[in-house]
């Protein structure tokens, strides 16, 4: 761990990083009410709002992806920065393995429950009202824990290789695995493997949606661990412009693999006697967190970091995040007020924005 001090162009190897809750607070402030200000704000300038635009504020029904789509991944991602940070922490203190395993599964434990009661119903006696799985602290939760194992016992470079595989493994068990008399790589809405292993395993606690859950926690611990290699980058002594170069750089490579995954090598006819146009594809479907969408995910989170970073931590432009690090460092509180409280914050943004919406006539009250 770097010793030097924290400068403008250095960021502090170990503690809270300031663009870190901002970010995370960015994050959320899109769940908690940022759709309708914005929506208010275009309809200032556009009148009717582009219908290009306002479908980056939903998500994609099956394959594709939006701006929207990227608020679940870019959790997991933020979860995963603040883990080496965290972590290195508890290693100043002297926790002994045992105490950090215990906070760990304390902490899994808590997010699985607080992801059951957001669901509704926790108490109910009738299980179908009762969701085992099907939140998105509970991938939190999956992602977190996978990451913490690995992140304890195994050293970068074997933290990298096992997102890796995590992310291949992944694609090969969606490819040859066949299943419930349908072939092997079949990805539709409600035909496909990860669909499949959630119905027989889960049953009638399932919620009844096209996302999955269980073999889908693979997707959830490799976006995790995609921002705990970041996090690490942000541990290193490098300068902070070179910080926020790397993380440019692997934006762009996630980006790069995502696309070209998900476009099943376009353009590559053969190659060593295997056909690779579509063969191998993988298309970016968020419902089931396919190993291309967390590339593509990722690569939007690498770069949006590299932004709040260099602006925040390597600039000293703090104001650009005050907002957003005040709701990023309380954002499972304030995740958990909106999902139970949500009518009341509703009632809240009609009364600050309504006004501001009826009078440009652009969109129905918020």
């Amino acid at each position: 761990m770097s010793s030097a001090p924290s400068s403008p162009s250095s960021a502090p190897a170990a503690g809270r990083i300031a663009s870190v809750d901002a970010l995370r607070g960015f994050d959320m402030f899109w769940i908690v009410g940022g759709q309708a200000v914005l929506l208010a704000v275009l309809g200032i300038f556009f009148n009717p709002i582009p219908e290009g635009l306002k479908a980056q504020l939903g998500h994609a029904p099956w394959e594709g992806f939006t701006a929207w789509d990227l608020i679940m991944p870019l959790f997991l991602f933020v979860v995963g920065v603040a883990m080496p940070l965290a972590f290195a922490k508890r290693a100043e203190r002297g926790e002994t393995i045992g105490k950090v395993y215990l906070r760990i599964l304390r902490r899994v434990a808590v997010l699985w429950v607080l992801g059951m009661a957001v669901q509704g119903h926790l108490l109910e006696a009738d299980r179908q009202w009762v969701h085992i799985f099907s939140n998105t602290l509970q991938a939190i939760a999956v992602g977190y824990l996978v990451a913490s194992i690995l992140l304890i016992h195994l050293p970068i470079w074997g933290q990298a290789i096992g997102t890796v595989l995590l992310l291949v493994g992944y694609w090969l068990l969606m490819l040859l695995v066949p299943f419930g008399g349908h072939a092997a790589g079949t990805l539709e809405e409600k035909v496909n493997l990860a669909m499949y292993l959630d119905e027989w395993v889960l049953g009638p606690f399932r919620d009844g949606t096209t996302y999955t859950w269980l073999l889908s926690g693979m997707g959830f611990a490799s976006t995790v661990l995609l921002g705990v290699l970041a996090g690490h980058l942000l541990r290193s002594p490098w300068s902070g412009v070179m910080k926020a170069v790397w993380l440019v750089l692997l934006g762009g490579l996630c980006l790069a693999l995502g696309w070209v995954w998900a476009g099943g090598f376009d353009g590559l006819e053969e190659l060593g006697g295997i056909t690779l146009v579509g063969e191998w594809r993988f298309p970016i479907i968020k419902h089931l967190f396919t190993s291309s969408m967390v590339l593509w995910a990722a690569g939007w989170s690498y770069l949006l970091l590299a932004l709040f970073y260099l602006v925040i931590d390597v600039l000293g432009q703090r104001w650009f995040g005050y907002v957003f690090q005040v709701i990023g460092a309380n954002a499972i509180f304030a995740y958990v007020a909106w999902q139970l409280f949500h009518g009341s914050f509703q009632n809240v943004a009609n009364v600050l924005l309504g006004g501001v919406v009826r009078y440009f006539g652009t969109l129905p009250s918020p």
